[in-house]
């Protein structure tokens, strides 16, 4: 039977039945031995027929493109299966029935398989047209949605990489203009850090990853800034395995969470205050915590800039492969889990947008 393409398989199945119905069914008195007889003709005639034209179909895509050598060659190959399995039914004939077979003979047998051959190829090859032809409008389609999916995801991520809390940019500013004219030097170090901040947002946007150590670099130049308003009421602190310094977490993450921490937990204590940052390896997952000891999240949170951010960032960068923690005992942290990311990932993200 075909074993060349079992695509065939469904097309073999159609001729069976469409050259059997018309073969058994011209006869008003039909008797279970013709159309025994019949059905095999059919079969053999649609394995032949099937087979060939997937072959010649194969050779085909191997050297000539042009349609009308396509339509041509797949007539004849519809007609060289037919014979072949013409002859092949009756050789099996000869062998049921006990007679000498003799190629060549049963003209009339083989012109009436010849004309119904002829339909039904001609049939089958229309559907299989209009088919291609409708796929291919569906594929073309389909890739047009993916496309705008991805710029719309892209666009997404570009705008929350750009983001700098009107918040902090207040606060940095008011800072600044206090500091002009009681140390002018200190004033400009804090313009040129709120510069390079400023630059990081929104340089790259293609770049939808950064490696732990550009993050950190970025978040260092942040709390220089808030260092100033801040003052010694808060002990900072960074806690990083040097094995992850190059590895690739999403742009623009750390940031965000520390200022979420400052704002809403730290902002109103007067001294003593602790915040840290840890990024560290376990278990095949790359682990960030921000760890404050100030006020605990509320048992109905609601997102703000930061949190908000954060979640949508990583929903788009990795679907559901990720998990947030929002947890107060015995120590009030946000804890978030990332999978690995190759620099190979991370340009082909960075390309396509997941």
């Amino acid at each position: 039977c075909a074993l060349i393409a079992p695509k065939m398989i469904l097309l073999k199945f159609r001729l069976f039945l469409i050259s059997s119905a018309l073969i058994v069914f011209s006869d008003k008195h039909v008797s279970w031995e013709k159309a025994s007889i019949q059905m095999m003709f059919s079969i053999l005639i649609s394995i032949c027929v099937s087979n060939i034209i997937t072959f010649n179909n194969y050779l085909l895509s191997k050297t000539f493109k042009r349609i009308w050598v396509a339509v041509v060659a797949y007539y004849a190959a519809s007609l060289i299966g037919m014979a072949v399995g013409h002859e092949l039914s009756q050789f099996a004939l000869s062998i049921i029935y006990h007679y000498e077979y003799q190629l060549g003979t049963h003209i009339n047998d083989l012109y009436y398989s010849l004309t119904i051959t002829v339909i039904v190829c001609t049939i089958l090859f229309v559907y299989e047209a209009q088919k291609g032809r409708y796929d291919q409008k569906l594929q073309t389609q389909e890739l047009e949605v993916l496309k705008l999916k991805q710029l719309k995801t892209q666009a997404e991520l570009q705008t929350l990489q750009s983001k700098i809390n009107p918040h902090f940019l207040y606060n940095a500013l008011n800072s600044i203009a206090g500091l002009i004219h009681e140390d002018a030097d200190k004033a400009e170090d804090m313009t040129i850090k709120l510069s390079r901040l400023f630059r990081y947002s929104i340089n790259a946007p293609q770049d939808n990853f950064a490696t732990v150590e550009d993050e950190l670099e970025i978040l260092n130049t942040y709390l220089d800034i808030e260092k100033v308003r801040f003052g010694d009421r808060i002990a900072f602190k960074i806690g990083v395995d040097e094995s992850v310094l190059k590895e690739y977490i999403p742009r623009f993450l750390i940031q965000p969470l520390v200022e979420n921490s400052l704002k809403h937990g730290l902002s109103n204590m007067a001294k003593d205050g602790k915040l840290e940052v840890s990024v560290t390896k376990e278990h095949g997952k790359l682990i960030l915590k921000v760890i404050d000891n100030g006020q605990r999240f509320p048992e109905e949170l609601t997102s703000g800039y930061g949190l908000q951010s954060t979640y949508d960032k990583l929903s788009l960068l990795y679907q559901s492969d990720y998990e947030i923690q929002l947890i107060n005992v015995p120590v009030k942290h946000i804890c978030i889990s990332m999978p690995l990311k190759s620099k190979v990932a991370t340009e082909s993200t960075n390309g396509n947008t997941i």
